[in-house]
């Protein structure tokens, strides 16, 4: 079987193996922001934007995105150019080891997308479904908060 979607604005056609999941197909195609992490949907270090939803790519089978939009950390960039998002966490000192980063980066931007002044409180659910251990939460939530939605700031 054969299914079609588009993949960080572009379209991709690909073959159909029934037992691949998104997050398999996007490591293998050199999508390495999408990090392999628990394969169980528990840890979000897989997340991908699917129709501009955050989602744990492990959990989502290749043939679920026949016809839909997945986007990854790669394709946020802009000709190789960080985004401000993404710059508003370097700032902050919100990225350490780095693994869980292109989720959080992707769930913030969800949560932007849809609501761009978000409470704290707010921005710490989004978040919480991505697991950090060398975080704390603190300074990727003050990231997204500082980011906010500034005059000029574009996505």
């Amino acid at each position: 079987m054969t299914i079609s979607f588009s993949l960080n604005g572009k379209p991709v056609t690909a073959e159909l193996d029934p037992r691949l999941s998104l997050m398999d197909y996007l490591r293998e195609i050199g999508l390495y922001s999408v990090k392999h992490g628990c394969d169980h949907g528990e840890c979000g270090s897989c997340t991908v934007l699917l129709d501009g939803i955050a989602v744990n790519s492990c959990l989502i089978m290749l043939h679920a995105v026949d016809g839909r939009t997945v986007e990854t950390l790669e394709g946020l960039m802009n000709y190789g150019e960080i985004t401000p998002l993404q710059q508003s966490f370097i700032d902050h000192g919100a990225i350490q080891c780095g693994y869980c980063t292109p989720a959080q980066v992707l769930t913030a931007e969800a949560l932007l997308r849809g609501n761009p002044e978000p409470s704290e409180a707010q921005v710490r659910d989004a978040m919480s479904g991505v697991l950090c251990r060398c975080t704390g939460y603190f300074k990727p939530v003050e990231a997204v908060l500082g980011f906010g939605n500034k005059e000029g700031d574009q996505r």
